[in-house]
């Protein structure tokens, strides 16, 4: 949603299926889309999944979970597009290569730090202290006195959409997504660079 409010037009792909996304959807794996098919866009944003690379994985040590960022990485790169990679912070992103997003950037009532890497020189905004507390239970009850809420688990559909900024999916869904407010930010820096590259 954040890149279709910095003015793309988006496309998702998921190897699952999303019946809530609001966008033009292709089910599919990612890795193994063609050449083709990932060159008609103008740039590409990918979240490979986070949960390798979570330290709440300690809590299900039985489940094992893929690794698929260095081959996100190569895949783009062999691309050759203008791209970003986002991921939780634990992840092994390039750090010299990327900026945190933080949703007291963006006057959210959650934190929810995420790590977005990128070939671009992007920027972030001023990061401001931490200064709310942050519930991870009773958050209904905690959201009404003014706390920030984690968005972990199945978050339910009473605060996280408000927190996150998102009003199209369950519980279970917000708990892996990312506001809107992180990919328009950094959506509006990629189409500038993309204008830039456009032929006058």
């Amino acid at each position: 949603m954040g890149y279709h409010q910095a003015g793309f037009d988006v496309v998702g792909v998921d190897i699952h299926p999303q019946p809530r996304y609001p966008f033009e959807f292709v089910r599919s794996d990612a890795l193994e889309l063609s050449e083709e098919f990932l060159r008609s866009f103008d740039a590409i944003h990918a979240s490979p999944p986070c949960q390798h690379y979570s330290p709440l994985n300690a809590l299900s040590r039985h489940k094992v979970y893929p690794d698929l960022l260095a081959d996100t990485r190569d895949r783009l790169d062999h691309i050759g597009l203008p791209y970003v990679i986002e991921n939780v912070m634990t992840a092994p992103l390039d750090k010299a290569r990327s900026i945190v997003l933080c949703g007291g950037m963006f006057g959210l009532r959650t934190y929810r730090h995420r790590r977005f890497e990128s070939r671009l020189p992007l920027f972030a905004p001023p990061h401001p202290k931490h200064v709310v507390m942050t519930a991870t239970k009773q958050r209904k009850v905690r959201w009404a006195e003014g706390w920030h809420v984690s968005i972990t688990g199945d978050v339910g559909t009473y605060v996280g959409p408000e927190a996150m900024g998102v009003d199209w999916m369950s519980g279970n869904e917000l708990c892996e997504a990312i506001p809107p407010a992180y990919t328009r930010w950094i959506g509006e820096q990629l189409m500038a660079h993309l204008e830039t590259r456009a032929p006058a």
